[in-house]
């Protein structure tokens, strides 16, 4: 990681006899972790680099491909990146254990849960209860694997009668579709498309078991900051969230063409599935009533308490952490300038 990196004026300028003078701009910058593979719902934060709005704010910001939401939060703790986007779910569970260490969210953009359980849409797998005596299988960083002893507390699942197993994310819909496993963890979009990616159908394929249905009232995914960024570099956390929202608010306007910035980084993908897939991300995991009254990437924090609640008794967590530990509105623009209507 680096910071206020000064940026000086050319040796040219110099041999013409000109002092050695700092340029008037410090540029921060801020190595930032994706939570996942390269998918159509990431342009905001690629057009944020692209469109030169995280320059416009002096920063220089890397962004690294993910290994999982739940992932993402670790990797800001363990001080490898400054910043990243990843599950506040699994952000709770580590500021229970672990205060010091855990990052803070800072403007959460999937504020409905999307997390699921996908079966075969011939299972006799019909409820949360039929899961007892089945193999369920996803990526140990899977952030649906990380909330299912919470998902099973609710649910009234016996978890000690389901056997997990670790895939690699690249496997989950085919192991599915060829009955090696009984049923997968995932979020929702991500398991559909990718299915259809791989020349399946999901409608006809797949049936989800979708958390929220089940009392799982979750936020998900959120851009978070380490506490030395936020400490340090104040400054740079607000301009990090001016430019990704401006993303946001472009990936809003035609999600369709925004693809294009994911695509340049990956052209293997499927453009017209990533566009389907950015689409669905904004209907299913971005558009809670609430965003009309508090804007897109604050929270309602009477909401954001019982998260807290339902995580800390079903996972057994040593403690309850504020909701200050977890979220804080500080840095967030103002709501004037963020979406509150994501979808018509």
């Amino acid at each position: 990681m680096r910071h206020a990196t000064l940026s000086w004026l050319s040796a040219a300028m110099l041999t013409a006899g000109l002092s050695a003078t700092p340029a008037l701009a410090e540029e921060t910058h801020i190595d930032f972790v994706l939570n996942w593979k390269y998918q159509g719902p990431q342009s905001a934060f690629f057009m944020a680099k692209d469109k030169g709005y995280f320059a416009e704010e002096g920063l220089d910001v890397t962004i690294d491909q993910g290994e999982g939401s739940a992932a993402a939060i670790t990797k800001v703790a363990s001080g490898a990146y400054d910043a990243g986007f990843g599950d506040i779910n699994a952000l709770i569970a580590l500021a229970a254990d672990k205060p010091d260490e855990a990052p803070i969210a800072v403007y959460v953009m999937f504020n409905n849960p999307p997390f699921t359980i996908a079966v075969k849409a011939d299972s006799d797998i019909r409820e949360p209860k039929d899961l007892e005596g089945k193999t369920i299988g996803g990526p140990a960083s899977d952030g649906a694997l990380q909330l299912f002893p919470a998902f099973a507390e609710i649910t009234g699942i016996d978890p000690s009668k389901v056997e997990i197993t670790n895939m690699q994310a690249n496997l989950r819909e085919q192991m599915l579709a060829r009955g090696q496993v009984d049923g997968v963890f995932g979020y929702v979009n991500t398991i559909a498309f990718s299915a259809k990616s791989a020349g399946m159908n999901p409608d006809e394929d797949f049936r989800f078991i979708n958390y929220g249905n089940y009392g799982m009232d979750l936020y998900s995914n959120a851009v978070v900051v380490s506490k030395a960024l936020a400490k340090d570099h104040p400054e740079a956390v607000e301009g990090l969230l001016r430019a990704i929202n401006r993303g946001v608010k472009d990936m809003i306007a035609d999600p369709n063409g925004s693809v294009k910035y994911v695509m340049d980084r990956e052209p293997l993908l499927n453009a017209d599935v990533e566009a389907e897939r950015t689409v669905a991300t904004l209907k299913m995991e971005m558009s809670n009533p609430e965003a009309e009254t508090i804007g897109l990437g604050a929270v309602d924090e009477a909401r954001l308490k019982r998260a807290i609640d339902i995580l800390v008794k079903a996972r057994d967590l040593p403690r309850a952490p504020e909701v200050s530990e977890i979220f804080t509105d500080r840095f967030l623009p103002p709501l004037s300038e963020r979406p509150t209507k994501i979808v018509d």
